[in-house]
């Protein structure tokens, strides 16, 4: 436990020394793009990277259960991985975890599945169809019918965009380490979920997890992107940090079970309250697990 504490705190300083880089030329900066650059000497010792898992045999691993959890982003303990949605007016040091996924998927930097199992890998092109919807108003359908080309005016064009996104799903991994003699997480995967763009504006439409990103993959980028920290703009969070301290508030919908992995609401159906409660049956289940280790 002493050995615990002192990992937690030799983290929170490194996080917060390498993160205070971030700011720290906004004083010294000459021209206005230089105010979140790093000098040559911060560069010179940079050792600004997510720190590392490490190795954890299988043979240490007592009991482990796979979860998936609904994020919902209008919980305020979530809104940093929502705000800012607005970036025309605001540093280019500060994005949405969505656009942050999105930037590095369109660049080729980061891998994204259809599906939390990660069976498929798929491209941003091959989701088009979930990410934008191209309609035709009907004026634009009586410049077809007269044999005209459409004008641009009567096209309407609707893209998916930050503002948009509602949810998050994330799956993760408890065991029990027995060698350290705790329980632990482990963040698997994480998705944006929208509502379905050909119904977005209905009242109640369908959330779509959009693409799902294997979490591995995604620290080094998540860990340049950085979160607002309300209590100190010197000392930003970065997304990789949020995520794996799990500061944010999940439900859970789905665990692995002998039912093909059922989600909560096919054993529970048109009962949100009940499927609220199997969700927190479910994490007092996983918390206990520990508890009862060191019950004799």
């Amino acid at each position: 436990m002493r050995g615990q504490k002192l990992l937690t705190l030799v983290l929170c300083l490194m996080t917060g020394g390498l993160s205070m880089y971030a700011q720290t030329n906004i004083l010294n900066a000459k021209m206005p793009g230089e105010m979140f650059e790093k000098t040559e000497g911060q560069r010179e010792l940079d050792n600004d990277k997510p720190l590392p898992y490490g190795y954890v045999d299988s043979r240490d691993v007592l009991w482990g259960k796979n979860t998936w959890e609904i994020v919902d982003l209008d919980e305020r303990i979530n809104f940093p991985l929502y705000y800012p949605i607005d970036t025309n007016n605001i540093g280019s040091d500060r994005r949405p975890l969505y656009d942050v996924l999105v930037k590095n998927a369109r660049e080729g930097k980061l891998d994204i599945y259809a599906d939390s199992y990660f069976n498929q890998k798929i491209a941003l092109e091959d989701i088009s169809a979930a990410l934008s919807r191209v309609d035709t108003t009907d004026l634009g359908i009586e410049q077809i019918n007269a044999g005209y080309e459409v004008d641009e005016q009567y096209i309407d064009r609707r893209d998916i965009s930050a503002a948009d996104i509602e949810q998050y799903w994330i799956r993760g991994y408890w065991y029990f380490d027995k060698r350290q003699g705790e329980l632990k997480y482990r963040l698997i995967g994480i998705a944006p979920v929208a509502p379905d763009v050909n119904f977005i504006d209905e009242e109640d439409p369908v959330m779509v997890p959009l693409f799902w990103v294997w979490y591995p993959t995604a620290r080094e980028i998540l860990h340049e992107a950085k979160v607002f920290n309300p209590q100190n703009s010197a000392q930003p969070l970065s997304f990789d940090h949020l995520l794996n301290s799990r500061r944010f508030n999940g439900v859970i919908y789905q665990v692995d079970n002998i039912q093909g992995d059922r989600e909560v609401k096919e054993y529970i159906a048109d009962n949100a309250m009940m499927q609220l409660l199997e969700s927190q049956r479910i994490k007092e289940q996983i918390r206990n697990f520990e508890i009862d280790m060191w019950n004799y």
